[in-house]
């Protein structure tokens, strides 16, 4: 019996009862959602400005409270994890793990081989350098470049800063695949359940194991 204040419970442990009554915690459904994002969405719970949020894109089959895993820029699109997992959430973002994200990315000009090979070593940011990055030639336009870039990391808008940073400013943004799920036949605005098999893939591919796999 507890008589004094501050005293804390074990729920897995340890018998909770009110008045001779057992207490059951409420255990929440677990939620793993692919949305594609559209541009002119924020990609936060809430926005100081009152702009819309990703959290407006989903249905009423969502009962519980989730979160938009990382981010993406107010003005890009593609594929954004929603979930209500924070263990497995901040992993996914985790410098240590080395989660791969792809873009498809349209940029000003005609990036040479010089520039593609900068991307692909690491560039130079305020911060420090930039992790080597994959990165593949689309196609060229007459004024602009179609580049597909994969990178490991996620700081503040770190694909713009790239190309920046190699003469070459980003016209378009759009995540095709993170963490190894792509947008397949999703549109703007549409959003799907992840399937069991996907979430037990994400969660080996953020296991200590695999952090050890990177380390060695």
């Amino acid at each position: 019996m507890v008589r004094e204040l501050g005293v804390k419970a074990d729920p897995e442990k340890d018998l909770i009862e009110v008045d001779g009554e057992p207490v059951t915690l409420k255990k929440k459904k677990p939620y793993y959602i692919l949305l594609y994002k559209p541009k002119g969405y924020i990609s936060s719970v809430k926005d100081q400005f009152a702009r819309p949020t990703v959290l407006t894109l989903l249905g009423k089959d969502v009962k519980e409270r989730v979160y938009p895993v990382g981010r993406l820029d107010y003005d890009a699109e593609g594929a954004l994890l929603i979930t209500n997992d924070g263990e497995l959430a901040n992993r996914l973002i985790h410098p240590r793990y080395g989660v791969p994200k792809t873009y498809h990315v349209k940029v000003k000009g005609t990036p040479d081989e010089k520039d593609l090979k900068k991307l692909r070593q690491g560039v130079h940011l305020r911060e420090g350098k930039t992790k080597p990055a994959k990165v593949r030639l689309l196609g060229r336009a007459r004024e602009n470049t179609w580049l597909e870039i994969t990178v490991t990391e996620g700081r503040y808008r770190l694909i713009k800063r790239m190309c920046w940073n190699v003469g070459h400013p980003v016209c378009k943004l759009k995540r095709v695949r993170f963490a190894g799920l792509g947008l397949g036949k999703l549109k703007p605005g549409q959003y799907r359940h992840l399937t069991a098999e996907e979430v037990e893939r994400l969660k080996r591919l953020t296991s200590k194991d695999a952090q050890r796999g990177k380390d060695t």
